[in-house]
């Protein structure tokens, strides 16, 4: 698997066993990017990766210019395949991974401007992982799916599909 821009293109990172993750497709990374480009500034912003998995988002995140990355994984063995992946870009990036549950980690990280969820398919935690970051007012949500999602709460600004997955942008709703 390979960085797909920015500083880092084309720099490989090691992928976990295909079993327990399901990295993020390149073209959909890109596209999350191009995304996101047209809708911030990346210099001085941070991102949080939810579910890690091979802690691709937040390295693409790094590369691309963003200031901050931080990626949440529960599973040991793969939490230590992100750690080894994070090792060669943490001397000169404020990048790192935490290790615990997202659903309870996320809401003790501090704020993030942008916050990418894509728990584990068919676990039922779309929701609880909405919830986790609600308090994250001003933050760009991206929540991978490939099933309905209850969004009260969250406006959606952007959604997208490819294949069977859809990728959603979200904001927090503004009372009105």
């Amino acid at each position: 698997m390979n960085i797909t821009g920015g500083k880092y293109k084309g720099q490989k990172i090691k992928a976990p066993d295909e079993n327990i993750t399901r990295p993020t497709l390149s073209k959909v990374r890109m596209s999350v990017f191009n995304t996101l480009q047209a809708m911030m500034d990346f210099e001085g912003a941070s991102f949080l990766d939810m579910f890690a998995g091979s802690g691709i988002m937040g390295l693409e995140a790094i590369s691309r210019g963003f200031s901050r990355s931080v990626a949440i994984e529960k599973n040991r063995k793969i939490f230590n395949v992100i750690k080894l992946n994070f090792s060669k870009y943490e001397k000169e990036n404020d990048i790192r991974v935490v290790s615990g549950d997202s659903l309870k980690v996320a809401k003790m990280l501090g704020q993030f401007d942008v916050v990418y969820i894509d728990p584990p398919y068919f676990q039922g935690v779309y929701e609880q992982a909405l919830d986790a970051v609600s308090q994250f007012v001003d933050s760009i949500i991206i929540l991978e799916h490939v099933v309905d999602v209850n969004f009260d709460g969250f406006e959606i600004i952007k959604q997208k599909k490819y294949g069977d997955k859809f990728i959603t942008f979200l904001a927090k709703a503004k009372l009105k």
